[in-house]
């Protein structure tokens, strides 16, 4: 991992970080972190990403599956699928720094059609690897764009473009090339995917959910449980529950506010059903989690 690359990320997300360390760019997809601490447990369910890690160390688990890593590695999820992470290295002095890139299906479909990458890969979609010189060559020319939003416009897709090459091109290849291919499978339950999240605080209707992936109701639980590691309801429910732990620690709603807002009837159901999947009652968890924020601060 070049030293420039790492400063060039530092600085930007030295200016630009939210209070959450996140340094969203101009450009779609693209996000530098930066982590002053040791940090606390984070739950998600990312979209497909990259993300090379530039200082300091990570732990990412996912189901059964835990991987541990640091500068110089980067840290690929080819699916849709909830994770549970931590940053384990990390102080003022030396921040955790990161810079992620969100896959786009559309520019990997197009790089198919131009070039031969490695037949796709089976497998779980979460995987650590050494981080490849000419993925972080692209990625540092994309970082000195920012320094002349003049040459966005023009170049940003290029470069964009230039990092998904070399991922096809290296050893990430044949876990990402599914999400290019016209109609496969990765792409049917990416459809339903995107349904699921814009819609998640609406009641679940499967028969919609499987017409837009083009398969059966059972067919469908079968190749979404396979790509997602969940159940359609499953998703779903952490999707609610995560939305609602955002909206508790960034907007300061209270408990029942956040229930209804992410589509639940029932406080005392969220309360249960959100003690299963963070650990504590969400006045609690909220509690602890604000009180390790401003000790942070």
């Amino acid at each position: 991992m070049t030293t420039t690359l790492l400063e060039t990320v530092r600085r930007y997300a030295d200016l630009h970080s939210d209070q959450n360390g996140a340094a969203r760019t101009p450009v779609p997809g693209l996000t530098a972190i930066r982590a002053l601490t040791q940090g606390q447990l984070q739950y998600a369910i990312n979209r497909p990403l990259v993300a090379l890690v530039l200082q300091g160390r990570k732990r990412v688990t996912t189901g059964s599956h835990s991987f541990d890593f640091g500068a110089g590695e980067s840290l690929l999820i080819s699916a849709d699928v909830p994770t549970v992470s931590q940053i384990t290295r990390a102080s003022a002095k030396a921040p955790y720094l990161s810079l992620v890139v969100e896959l786009d299906p559309a520019v990997i479909a197009s790089l198919i059609l131009e070039m031969n990458p490695a037949p796709e890969q089976q497998g779980i979609p979460v995987r650590v690897d050494p981080t490849e010189s000419e993925v972080a060559d692209a990625a540092l020319r994309l970082m000195r764009l920012l320094e002349r939003p003049s040459s966005l416009p023009v170049l940003q897709s290029q470069f964009v473009r230039e990092i998904h090459y070399w991922l096809l091109a290296g050893r990430h290849g044949a876990a990402i090339r599914a999400l290019g291919v016209p109609d496969s499978h990765a792409q049917r339950i990416a459809r339903a995917v995107a349904i699921i999240r814009s819609d998640y605080a609406r009641p679940l209707r499967i028969e919609r959910l499987a017409e837009a992936a083009a398969m059966s109701p059972s067919s469908f639980h079968q190749h979404f449980r396979a790509m997602t590691s969940l159940s359609p309801l499953q998703f779903q429910k952490q999707l609610r529950l995560i939305e609602a732990r955002r909206m508790m620690l960034s907007e300061g709603s209270d408990v029942s506010s956040a229930a209804f807002g992410v589509g639940y009837e029932s406080v005392l159901q969220f309360t249960r059903e959100y003690g299963r999947l963070f650990g504590l009652p969400p006045a609690k968890d909220i509690k602890a989690a604000l009180g390790q924020l401003d000790t942070a601060a």
